[in-house]
């Protein structure tokens, strides 16, 4: 599979998941809903997932250099023109909400995971558009 094929395909999985947040989550019962909680941070976990195997997929290709972290690699992508600075922040408070759903590093705050649900999803979104719009794909 060539590296343009995964980043179309991953980026569409991307706004799947996001579409299912949407029509799935229930932000008001995260706190008392097990079942909801995990469902949003696993959606979540995995989206985010796959925007950092675009953004290493793009790093690697366009020679943007090899990141020591995770979050770092946005931080080349900004760099080269690929996202804005905004969407850099963005992505990086992403990959750390997932690093703390991955490893447990701490209990996830349901205030946080509900911040999400409002304010990072179309960012999130953004960051797609952003990638789609200069590898030129519908």
């Amino acid at each position: 599979m060539n590296s343009s094929h995964l980043i179309t395909k991953r980026l569409g999985f991307v706004v799947d998941c996001v579409a299912e947040i949407r029509q799935l989550a229930q932000p008001d019962r995260l706190a008392d809903d097990k079942v909801q909680q995990r469902f949003v941070e696993h959606t979540l976990q995995i989206a985010i997932q796959a925007i950092l195997d675009v953004a290493f997929a793009i790093a690697a290709e366009h020679n943007l250099g090899e990141p020591s972290e995770n979050r770092q690699v946005f931080d080349r992508l900004a760099t080269a023109g690929w996202i804005t600075p905004t969407m850099r922040d963005t992505c990086r408070r992403m990959v750390a909400f997932r690093n703390i759903v991955v490893h447990r590093y701490l209990q996830v705050d349901v205030h946080i995971l509900q911040q999400i649900l409002v304010r990072d999803l179309d960012d999130l979104l953004a960051v797609v558009r952003a990638i789609r719009d200069r590898l030129v794909i519908p």
